[in-house]
């Protein structure tokens, strides 16, 4: 018999004070029957939200497992309130045929902690000539729905219009990381004023907003389905209004860390502030979290990025790219969101669950919190706080560009089918036995 559950003096996204509780894997009432046996759980002072859904993850398994496995990942997706992942399929081998994701989606399950969701590659090993195997990955158990070569532009316009013309059969979605590889030839960081005084090779706005004007008029031509993973540029929010605006079926998603971090970072010469694409201006920084507050910009994607130390912690130009996010992507949200008055737990609530489950076909993501749905849930308690510890962290790798900050909000449990996975200290303990 599953244990039973009873979530008492929480409040509800809109502020509606409910209790819950939990049987089955279900929310099967908002009264504790008698003689339940439930385990009582004091949530006063705290949100409910449904389950956080990310629709961008750099799992790193097969092949990568120095830096993160599948089990790891759903450790900090625990942590993080996270009850989906999408895992991105630059693995080793890539995940560009049905066989790897198949293994990637059963990982997921064997781990138990959250719902695994692989995203397939749009073009043989990433390399941006020939497609994947999509048809296969797309009827395969683990039912791909999202195709994406992140990390790589799909900068043929040629092989994009074919991708985006293939997915259509089965309502599928290209996820594009738009960055024009002419334009970012050893670029290191976002070109301006600060690129220029450190001497290091600038990324200019134009090679992503040039890519995302492209292929929002391939998406409009064919009638497909398209999606911006990580939009850093003013201009970027530019085009995908004016593609919305003119009803093109375009989506994107913005970064947590896109939303507080300056290309000003770089200045301390410390690689844990490299990410691709790199931290732009406060001016866009500011057009972004107005973006998103709007729904321009549909969802927050944690673009997940993790590295063995030895990637990192070396000279900029020999660094990775990539950061963590997991872990603290609802506090920086609850920062620079929901402190600053621009967005509500309910609009979190749409950009960070509901709608990254809708683009996704997640069917038992995202739900509402009524009588029978899905017990996935995440239980906030923003009136706390934490500060961020890179030794503490349950990935297996240690870039975050966090550490040390004082950050908003402690996630107190996450339930996942009925079944709460956050417990922190256990987590940890089970992560270093």
């Amino acid at each position: 018999m599953s244990q039973k559950y009873f979530i008492q003096g929480a409040s509800l996204e809109d502020g509606t004070r409910k209790d819950l509780f939990i049987a089955d894997g279900l929310i099967a009432g908002f009264e504790n029957p008698p003689n339940s046996n439930a385990v009582v759980i004091n949530a006063t002072g705290k949100i409910i939200l449904p389950g956080l859904v990310d629709l961008h993850t750099h799992l790193r398994e097969p092949g990568k497992e120095d830096s993160e496995t599948v089990a790891s990942a759903s450790r900090a997706a625990a942590k993080g309130g996270f009850t989906a992942l999408s895992a991105m399929p630059n693995t080793s081998p890539v995940a560009d045929t049905a066989g790897v994701v198949e293994q990637v989606f059963r990982l997921g399950i064997d781990a138990g902690l959250c719902d695994v969701y692989p995203i397939g590659a749009v073009t043989k090993n990433l390399d941006g000539k020939e497609l994947a195997e999509i048809g296969a990955m797309a009827d395969s158990a683990a039912r791909v729905r999202i195709f994406s070569d992140d990390g790589h532009c799909v900068s043929d316009a040629q092989v994009m219009r074919r991708a985006l013309e293939y997915v259509k059969k089965f309502n599928g979605v290209i996820a594009q990381h738009a960055q024009d590889p002419e334009l970012t030839v050893d670029a290191q960081m976002n070109e301006g004023v600060i690129s220029s005084v450190l001497g290091l090779k600038g990324w200019p706005a134009v090679a992503e907003e040039a890519i995302i004007a492209r292929d929002v008029l391939l998406a409009d031509h064919v009638q497909s389905r398209l999606h911006v993973c990580h939009v850093t540029t003013a201009g970027g929010v530019e085009i995908i209004r004016w593609a919305k605006a003119r009803g093109i079926n375009v989506t994107a998603e913005v970064t947590p860390h896109h939303l507080l971090l300056t290309d000003d970072l770089a200045s301390s010469y410390d690689p844990v502030y490299k990410v691709n694409p790199p931290l732009r201006t406060i001016k866009d920084v500011q057009a972004l979290r107005e973006g998103l507050a709007e729904g321009i910009i549909d969802i927050v994607a944690t673009d997940h990025a993790p590295h063995p130390a030895e990637n990192k912690e070396c000279e900029w130009q020999q660094a990775a790219f990539g950061m963590l996010g997991l872990e603290t992507a609802l506090s920086i949200i609850a920062l620079t969101m929901v402190e600053s008055g621009m967005m509500d737990w309910k609009a979190v609530a749409q950009r960070f669950s509901r709608t990254p489950a809708r683009i996704g076909g997640y069917v038992d993501q995202g739900g509402e919190l009524v009588q029978g749905a899905m017990a996935n849930l995440t239980v906030f308690n923003p009136g706390a706080s934490w500060r961020v510890d890179r030794d503490l962290v349950a990935s297996r790798s240690r870039n975050t560009p966090f550490h040390g900050m004082e950050l908003p909000g402690v996630i107190s449990e996450t339930f996942f089918r009925g079944v709460p996975t956050v417990l922190n200290a256990q987590l940890v303990a089970e992560k270093n036995s």
